[in-house]
């Protein structure tokens, strides 16, 4: 018997001793909290979020909010199964966050190289909604190209076979819409004139091309500057696009509420699905939101992990978060989720 209870007793401490170190050894998930949000109206370690040198901005009475997910990267069993019953957090495979074959520090480049790309989109399409359109300038001429002797450098190009030019991208997509051989009416200006050149497309590097290299502008009487670290991924683009219009005209976006929001953009303005949407939903409530603006794509994830008295407006583009706050500020009913 004393032989027999000596062996139990060990068993048990070597199961107890077992079970501590799976509970603390690293496990192949990740645990998604709600991270930190910013006003983009406001100013982060002293410094404003959205920063304009050369003409005066507005006050507004509310906030626009940015939204965040935290990422805690290495976890533990006893980690993860207090985040599986947390109603405030997720835990999902490692390699959702960080794909096989990139290290954590890749992850977080491209994060970063992200986060610049949606700066620069919403700042493109606010101050297109401003009235500073974007011009396509030819920055040069192949000598021996289709548009040698037709198209000159600083010349603006405005069309192709009739179709309004908006972007550098749209130029190409245009060009290359026609097969090679294709004859194009490119339609510019130069030096304030308008005209039409008719230049024909040649394949190069197995796509149609005219022969020009060209640069994106958007020339306004003032700089734009966005100052904001440690924040990562495209998600930030719609609030930074509604920060820049609500500092650079007198109209308060806000109606002096405080609105939560999250959503891609791209430079027509159209606002694209994220991730952590639940996470957001409860960052944005803890800093006391009034509304959240959510990515249409994003609804139904958003109406299954609702926030109380936290109002979903459902929007799909820069233009329905405009009309959204409008709405809002004047009492009625925007669209929801």
């Amino acid at each position: 018997m004393r032989r027999r209870g000596m062996t139990v007793l060990l068993g048990a401490l070597l199961t107890a001793l077992l079970s501590v170190g799976v509970l603390v050894t690293p496990i192949p998930y990740v645990v998604l909290g709600p991270g930190p949000t910013v006003d983009t109206l406001g100013s982060d370690d002293g410094t404003e979020v959205i920063e304009v040198d050369g003409q005066p901005t507005s006050t507004s009475e509310g906030e626009l909010r940015l939204t965040t997910v935290g990422v805690q990267p290495t976890v533990k069993l006893r980690t993860a199964i207090a985040g599986w019953f947390s109603a405030d957090k997720a835990v999902v495979p490692r390699e959702l966050v960080y794909p096989p074959g990139r290290t954590q520090e890749e992850v977080k480049e491209r994060n970063e190289e992200d986060f610049r790309i949606s700066q620069t989109s919403a700042e493109t399409v606010a101050l297109t909604k401003l009235g500073y359109p974007i011009r396509v300038v030819v920055r040069t001429v192949a000598p021996d190209g289709p548009s040698a002797g037709v198209l000159q450098v600083g010349d603006v190009v405005t069309s192709v076979d009739g179709t309004a030019v908006t972007t550098a991208r749209s130029l190409t997509d245009l060009i290359r819409a026609q097969p090679a051989g294709s004859e194009l009416a490119i339609g510019f200006t130069r030096s304030g004139t308008a005209g039409t050149a008719t230049v024909t497309s040649r394949e190069q590097d197995g796509r149609p091309r005219i022969g020009v290299d060209i640069n994106q502008e958007q020339p306004h009487p003032f700089t734009l500057k966005i100052n904001l670290a440690d924040i990562g991924g495209p998600s930030a683009g719609l609030m930074f696009a509604l920060g820049i219009i609500d500092k650079l005209q007198p109209e308060d976006l806000t109606g002096g509420k405080i609105i939560a929001g999250t959503g891609t953009i791209d430079d027509q303005g159209g606002v694209g699905a994220i991730g952590g949407i639940p996470q957001k939903l409860v960052g944005a409530k803890d800093a006391g939101a009034d509304a959240f603006l959510v990515p249409a794509d994003n609804c139904a994830e958003a109406l299954r992990n609702p926030q109380p008295d936290l109002p979903l407006l459902r929007v799909a583009s820069l233009d329905e978060a405009l009309t959204a706050l409008e709405t809002l500020r004047a009492g009625g009913r925007p669209t929801l989720c």
